[in-house]
């Protein structure tokens, strides 16, 4: 076993939740905790205005903000255009190639909408809900290539974030997206398709082992017919004609039951709450959920008819939530790792598109899981190649404030020395720009949906347009060093470095920094401590 994974697992391995109860009064390492997990990574102004709060206080506010925040950017420009010519109605196959590479780089314009509400937002916990609920019910651009579709449905999963549940799963089931993404858009009573009536129980409900046989997910099957997509317009479409009018038998109940039934069926199910329950303390609280807790929890959440906030409240005042061997026990995602570091350590930047191109090649590429059980998470963000991409990724960040000659081949970060495109150095320009960019962003996952795919999707102009968004990513070290009385000059002091490793790593560092390291270069070198990965 590599050091890395070793010393990340021996700091999984303290799970044994604790009997510390939500605190009364929080102190600064419990403040950030919490703002951890319900967000990314807090700076110290937020920390700070949470310390000395009662913990169902800060939690309240949290969910408060959450509930009621709203985008802070407009929408992407193609979300006002009319939906595109059919692909039926494209008489070639170079015409449909042509739509298709539109609508995936109108995508990629989505992504990076998304980015900069996740790193803006002054209510993390709204984006993270909507990443979560992403991520639950996975559906991937890669095969329902409509974009609009796509914005559709993350507006559908940010509306009801910390909404009903139930009311959620309701809606997603007739998402026009999902609809495409599981095939049922032509499922008819002569040829049920099963594939969401599998999925939706197996992966959205009940979950597997839950108490479904292949024989309800037949009947559940039938209930879901004649659920459709408009051509035109790609709305939702009921045919009355292809749905299964008869009665059906569905976990132990009996009944003419439609799709809308079907899933009341299914929630009706003591499992469906506890496997809810697991997955967001999966998320917030550790890899290996109390048994006992979770019970108690599920069962809360189902008595509030599956309300979001109620089951996330529960879980964040928890004792399990607030032990001290539950700290530090997740693994940051890329989009953790990527956000985190951006917000943290306020990083200025211009267009957040080279951020999701980043978070794509560590393994988390938005609107584009891997397969309908979406991101794995916990360990599996971790391996050989994305380690060294992970750490390369703020090791780039803080070299450009070092060398600020380098900008080109990391990101700059010198407000002063921010270049236009006329003024781009050697590596920059014409085809030594396409070769920089795919150094910097082709390492990782390959295949259509990868980053490189991304690179030549968006052509030179694209990667152009990357190339400048790197050069104007900025860095305010002197002011950043300044609030935890250091230099950029000078080598922190004792308690300076005591303040910076508490607030920027989870756990306690496992590597030494060599004396003499001076301001930002003692930064990167906390970013590149394996405990930096850890939240």
């Amino acid at each position: 076993m590599q050091w890395f994974p070793y010393a990340v697992m021996l700091a999984l391995g303290l799970l044994a939740a604790s009997a510390d109860a939500a605190p009364s009064q929080l102190n600064p390492q419990e403040a950030r905790h919490l703002l951890v997990r319900t967000g990314f990574a807090p700076t110290q102004a937020q920390v700070q205005a949470i310390t000395g709060q009662s913990a169902e206080r800060a939690v309240n506010d949290i969910l408060a903000r959450a509930k009621g925040a709203r985008p802070l950017s407009p929408p992407p420009g193609f979300v006002a255009l009319p939906p595109p010519i059919p692909y039926s109605l494209l008489k070639t196959q170079d015409e449909r190639q042509a739509a298709r590479q539109q609508q995936l780089r109108e995508g990629l314009e989505l992504k990076t909408w998304w980015m900069r509400e996740m790193i803006e937002s002054t209510a993390p916990l709204q984006e993270r809900m909507t990443l979560f609920w992403h991520n639950h019910f996975a559906t991937s651009q890669q095969k329902v290539v409509r974009s609009h579709a796509m914005w559709n449905q993350h507006q559908l999963l940010r509306q009801h974030a910390l909404g009903n549940f139930s009311t959620l799963l309701h809606a997603v089931a007739k998402d026009p997206a999902m609809l495409v993404y599981l095939d049922g858009a032509n499922s008819r009573k002569e040829a049920p398709n099963e594939n969401f009536a599998r999925e939706v129980m197996e992966l959205f409900t009940i979950g597997e082992g839950g108490g479904y046989t292949e024989a309800d997910i037949k009947e559940a099957a039938r209930a879901f017919t004649g659920w459709s997509v408009e051509r035109d317009d790609f709305s939702f479409k009921f045919r009355p004609a292809f749905h299964d009018n008869t009665n059906k038998t569905l976990l132990g109940k009996t009944g003419n039951f439609d799709g809308d039934a079907a899933l009341d069926v299914m929630l009706a199910q003591p499992a469906a709450a506890r496997f809810v329950t697991t997955k967001l303390w999966k998320e917030f609280v550790s890899p290996k959920p109390d048994e006992q807790t979770v019970a108690v929890v599920a069962q809360r959440f189902r008595a509030s008819q599956y309300d979001t906030t109620t089951v996330l409240r529960e879980l964040l005042l928890s004792d399990a939530f607030w032990a001290e061997a539950n700290r530090g026990s997740l693994i940051k995602s890329p989009v953790d790792l990527v956000v985190g570091t951006v917000r943290q350590f306020g990083f200025s930047y211009t267009d957040a598109m080279p951020f999701v191109l980043k978070s794509a090649q560590l393994g988390q590429n938005l609107l584009m899981p891997p397969n309908v059980k979406g991101w794995p998470g916990y360990t599996d963000w971790i391996n050989a190649t994305s380690l060294l991409e992970r750490k390369r990724f703020t090791e780039q960040l803080f070299r450009a404030v070092e060398f600020k000659a380098e900008a080109g081949l990391g990101m700059q970060a010198d407000a002063n020395s921010a270049m236009t495109a006329p003024t781009m150095p050697a590596d920059m320009q014409g085809g030594n720009m396409r070769q920089t960019m795919m150094a910097n962003f082709s390492g990782g996952a390959s295949g259509p949906a990868s980053t490189r795919a991304a690179l030549n999707l968006l052509g030179r102009e694209g990667v152009m347009r990357v190339a400048q968004g790197m050069t104007k990513i900025t860095f305010d070290s002197d002011r950043f060093l300044a609030s935890y009385g250091g230099h950029t000059d000078r080598e922190p002091g004792l308690e300076t470095k005591q303040a910076l490793a508490h607030d920027l790593l989870a756990q306690a560092a496992t590597q030494n920094i060599a004396p003499g390291t001076v301001g930002v270069a003692w930064l990167r070198m906390l970013t590149l401590d394996p405990a930096y990965q850890l939240k």
